[in-house]
């Protein structure tokens, strides 16, 4: 990213040891599958020590704090995405010893519910700023993640003030899991605010049911309604309902579930995006998230078509020679990308103004870990092996890509962290990723290499 970028949206605004495997080539003898799962877990443990970095990055500031999202050189600043910090809490807590850490964030996340400068509902913001930088206008952005007045520091400059169904659904979920190891309280109650203000936001007597997409900054109601967000709801009103034992959850469970089942398209095994109306549905783009994240929500064995439809008809090879690449030459990386539109995008045009042209063979390296991880779930002839590919080409990108960049001005650990994707790579949803290292994409790969399903009730 160069010069002032176009405000960056979340691809939520339209709508503990690893077991990758390091040398494909190697599989066969008890000493190179030991040499394997031994790379791995150096693989996961950098993985760790790139979201303690991200975590770290502002010691000056408060010890309450999030997460970066994104290292310095994605032009975010100190940029924390409450999904980000949602999966950082999940990952830390699928990783030996990584508990105090996500109580931490647990802790933080509840402290931006208690201290929202406007509201008082339960809600989360989109992002927050997690230390201090100057804007591109000029303006400072003196504080951390707590403000002077002791408000919590909302991402008012980009604009990430908004509230989506979705980014609630993954903070509830991880204060539930926190909930389930810890034992405390504190954050089954703030799960639970979150699972009450999206009852009382989003609920929808449309034709097609299910939760709509949340509110903007404006606190206007926006009229989607999203199958990854739905999904994500079954994942957490099925931890509601089993820590609480209040079967009103079971119901709102089942209305969410209702809304993905019916986005189903059973001539080509796949999930729908969802609903701009609440009548009709959107049929393109075809988004990945769509195919895993219901698997390992609704282990449906009916469904489960759609991990073999996102394996096939979103797969990519980026390669040094693909046009807009910016692979380094010798390298080549596969996976899957974001949707059915990335691999049509106009790699002739930029992503958005001041961004760089697509490459439609981009890799999204956080979609990769999804699918590896709901492969690993499913546990058909086969999809262990193709798992272990795609971490392994995870790990490589991990060794290889995104290199000297830093959060908070420090340097990172060596070969640590996940770039979100290999290439400049256009959603087809308003939005690119880019090859800056991410604490989504990380925390995704924790989470594949572990096996640990987060949408699990």
């Amino acid at each position: 990213m160069t010069g002032r970028p176009r405000r960056p949206l979340s691809r939520r605004t339209l709508i503990g040891t690893g077991l990758g495997v390091a040398v494909l080539t190697a599989a066969g003898t008890g000493t190179a599958r030991a040499a394997q799962y031994s790379s791995a877990a150096s693989a996961s443990r950098r993985a760790q020590a790139f979201l303690a970095a991200a975590m770290d990055a502002y010691p000056d500031h408060g010890t309450i704090r999030l997460t970066q999202s994104y290292t310095d050189q994605a032009g975010l600043f100190s940029t924390a995405f409450t999904y980000d910090n949602a999966l950082a809490i999940l990952a830390h807590l699928a990783c030996p010893a990584g508990t105090s850490r996500a109580v931490a964030l647990g802790d933080a996340l509840l402290y931006a519910q208690a201290h929202d400068p406007v509201h008082d509902d339960g809600r989360l913001r989109q992002a927050y700023n997690v230390g201090p930088y100057t804007f591109y206008d000029g303006s400072p952005q003196p504080d951390g993640f707590v403000k002077a007045d002791g408000t919590a520091n909302v991402g008012t400059q980009f604009g990430f003030t908004g509230t989506a169904v979705g980014d609630m659904a993954w903070a509830g979920i991880a204060l539930s899991a926190l909930a389930g190891r810890t034992g405390e309280r504190r954050f089954l109650n703030g799960a639970v605010r979150i699972g009450e203000w999206i009852e009382r936001v989003g609920r929808t007597d449309e034709p097609l049911g299910g939760y709509k997409f949340g509110v903007d900054g404006a606190d206007g109601k926006l009229p989607f309604t999203s199958t990854e967000h739905n999904t994500d709801l079954v994942g957490l009103f099925g931890r509601l309902a089993r820590l609480t034992g209040d079967e009103v959850w079971r119901e709102r469970r089942t209305r969410a579930r209702a809304f993905v089942e019916k986005m189903w398209e059973p001539s080509g095994g796949f999930f729908y995006t969802g609903t701009n109306d609440g009548v009709t549905i959107n049929k393109s783009p075809i988004p990945e998230d769509t195919q895993t994240w219901t698997h390992l929500a609704l282990a449906s064995p009916a469904h489960s078509r759609s991990l073999d439809w996102a394996a096939t008809q979103l797969a990519v090879l980026d390669t040094a020679d693909r046009p807009n690449s910016t692979v380094p030459s010798g390298q080549s990386y596969e996976g899957v990308t974001f949707s059915s539109a990335s691999l049509l995008a106009n790699e002739g045009a930029p992503i958005a103004d001041g961004q760089p042209r697509p490459d439609r063979n981009g890799v999204w390296f956080e979609g990769t870990a999804h699918l590896a991880l709901a492969l690993r779930h499913r546990g058909h002839p086969g999809d262990e092996k193709r798992a272990r590919r795609l971490l392994g080409s995870i790990e490589r990108a991990q060794d290889l890509l995104g290199t000297a960049q830093t959060i908070g001005g420090t340097a990172l650990p060596a070969r640590s962290g996940i770039v979100s994707a290999s290439s400049p790579l256009d959603t087809g949803f308003g939005f690119g990723y880019y090859s800056y290292r991410h604490t989504g994409a990380t925390a995704w790969y924790l989470l594949a290499a572990a096996r640990a399903n987060p949408l699990r009730a």
